[in-house]
Parts: structure tokens; C-alpha cells; sequence
């Protein structure tokens, strides 16, 4: 038996289409359902029945109140062009796990389950999405697309980034942004899940790749993925530890309580400069701490596209 290989082969989520229809449908149950009504179209005007239509679209309540028959007339919505965006590299696989279930999740883990849960959303409204995976290389594009094939290639391309893992993949967020930003010609509703974390760029190099993304009147939304107890907050038990750069493999040993403060302040620093680049280009800014609920991620979803149209 290869037994990484049967680690590999149960490393991810067991039905992941499965689970996000579930936890969508537990968020819609404890929300008001009306951006899920009427998806395909939308009201426009009241028109007079006439003898022989159909009465499918009468509107009963205003008959009740006017005695006279009225059928609705609606608009066809343009449909939502939508596109994901993944950063597959080794630091989204923190921390590893041997599997990913709702509640015990890692980086990458939260943002492909979150991913599906949109992409839920999406197919239940007819709409449009595509999806971009890129690491130290631009490992997989899909260009906007309805229907269940299309799902159903999307969510086994992600379920297969579980398996595969990021082992050995560093970043290379400026690169691929910039070439993902030239490949979206249609204006559409961007996603885009990463960490942020990029070693051998300066912060204005990504900034100036997030600011591309606005071309062609994209609206775009940042989820930026982080285990906000121990990437933010250093909490670590002060003992004696070695901390590995997964995707550099440099290696240092330390007592956490030593760097904290200044670690913390570093980090907070960088925030403040990155949600302050997201407002000067209009880029919304979301925290997205894997040890929270998908409920931040599905309520942005019905803001922004709110203000997309």
C-alpha cells in the first residue's frame, strides 16, 4: 500500500459540493431569503390582463385591493460575471492537517471551502464563474462559465489542490496577478483569498498587482486569509521553539515571548499600510481568521454584488 498516497487521497474534503450546499443553506435559513427570489429576472412594471394570457404572473394582492387584473412584467438581470481567485502556495497549507473538516480548517482549506460556498451561491442564481490557482506558477485558469459542468470541473479542480498540497511552493502573488488581471477582459465581480504573504517582493510591488485587478471596472474583494491567533498574535507558549519558513525553509530559534511585542507591531504596521492601500484603490478589505464562520465571506458576497450592478 502507498500510504502517501492514501493520505493524499484523504487530505481533502470527502464531499465538498456536499458541504458548501449545506452551509449555504444554513446561512440563508437565518437570513431574510429575499436576494435569493426572483434571480433570473426582476419586477419591472404592472401591465393589464388580457383575456387568453396565461395567469401565471397575475398579481393576486393587487386584484385584492383594486378588484382588476394586473399581470407583472419583468426585466431580465445581466448576469453576474464572477472570478475566484486562489493562492495556492506552501504558507496557505498552514498549519497541516492530515484532513480538512467545517471547524478544523487551514488556510487553504477555509479559502476552497469558502470558494465553493460562493460558487453555491452563484449556480443557484445562473451566474457566471471562473477560476484562477496560482502559487510559483500559474497552475490553472477557467474562464467564466454557468451550468453544472462547469461546477462540477471547478470543485473537483479544487478539491484536487487539497490532495496535491503546497509543499515546497512559494509565492509569486505580483506575477500572477498581473497576468490574471490581463486575461479578465469582461468587467466582473473579483474574489481573490491569500494570505499576502510574499518574501522577496516589496509591499508596493503587490499593492501595484491588487491595483491591476481594477482594470476594466472590476469589482474587487480581498479576503485575506489568516490563523489571526498565531500569525497576528504570536500565541505561542514560551518554550524553546523552531519556527521554518515553509516556503523559504529558513529556520530560527526562539522563546516567543521575546519577539512578540515587536512582532505584533511589525504585523499591525504592514495591516495598516495594506487597508489603506485596499481604500485608496477601492478594493474592499475583508479579515478572514480561519477560526471564525463562513458567515463574513456570504454577507460581503450579497453586499458587493449589490453594488456591482
Amino acid at each position: 500500500m502507498d500510504i502517501q498516497k492514501e493520505i493524499q487521497d484523504t487530505a481533502g474534503f470527502l464531499h465538498l459540493d456536499l458541504l458548501a450546499r449545506q452551509v449555504v443553506e444554513g446561512y440563508i435559513s437565518g437570513i431574510h431569503k429575499s436576494p435569493f427570489h426572483g434571480f433570473s429576472a426582476e419586477f419591472a412594471e404592472h401591465k393589464i390582463y388580457n383575456s387568453g394570457e396565461s395567469t401565471r404572473h397575475i398579481d393576486w394582492k393587487l386584484f385584492a385591493r383594486t378588484d382588476k387584473l394586473y399581470t407583472r412584467r419583468y426585466e431580465e438581470e445581466t448576469n453576474l460575471r464572477c472570478h475566484l481567485i486562489l493562492d495556492n502556495s506552501a504558507s496557505m497549507h498552514y498549519p497541516e492537517l492530515k484532513s480538512q473538516q467545517l471547524g478544523n480548517l487551514n488556510k487553504i482549506g477555509f479559502s476552497v471551502l469558502a470558494s465553493a460556498c460562493l460558487m453555491q451561491i452563484l449556480k443557484r442564481q445562473r451566474d457566471a464563474v471562473g477560476l484562477s490557482v496560482y502559487s510559483n506558477e500559474f497552475e490553472y485558469y477557467a474562464p467564466e462559465r454557468a451550468g453544472e459542468r462547469h461546477h462540477q470541473m471547478l470543485i473537483s479542480k479544487m478539491n484536487d489542490i487539497l490532495k496535491a498540497g503546497g509543499s515546497g511552493k512559494n509565492t509569486d502573488t505580483y506575477t500572477y496577478l498581473h497576468q490574471i488581471a490581463e486575461k479578465l477582459k469582461r468587467r466582473s465581480l473579483v474574489f481573490l483569498f491569500t494570505d499576502m504573504f510574499q518574501a522577496d517582493a516589496e509591499e508596493s510591488e503587490l499593492f501595484e498587482a491588487l491595483r491591476h485587478l481594477k482594470y476594466n471596472r472590476h469589482e474587487v474583494v480581498l479576503f485575506h486569509i489568516m490563523d489571526r491567533k498565531s500569525e497576528l498574535e504570536f500565541d505561542f507558549e514560551n518554550t524553546p521553539r523552531r519556527f521554518t519558513d515553509v516556503e523559504t525553509g529558513l529556520e530560527v530559534d526562539l522563546y516567543s515571548d521575546n519577539i512578540r511585542e515587536n512582532y505584533k507591531k511589525a504585523v499591525e504596521s504592514y495591516l495598516a499600510d495594506l487597508k489603506m492601500q485596499c481604500a485608496k484603490y477601492q478594493i474592499k478589505y475583508v479579515e478572514a481568521d480561519i477560526r471564525k464562520n463562513f458567515d463574513q465571506i456570504l454577507t460581503t458576497y450579497l453586499v458587493e454584488k449589490q453594488k456591482f450592478g
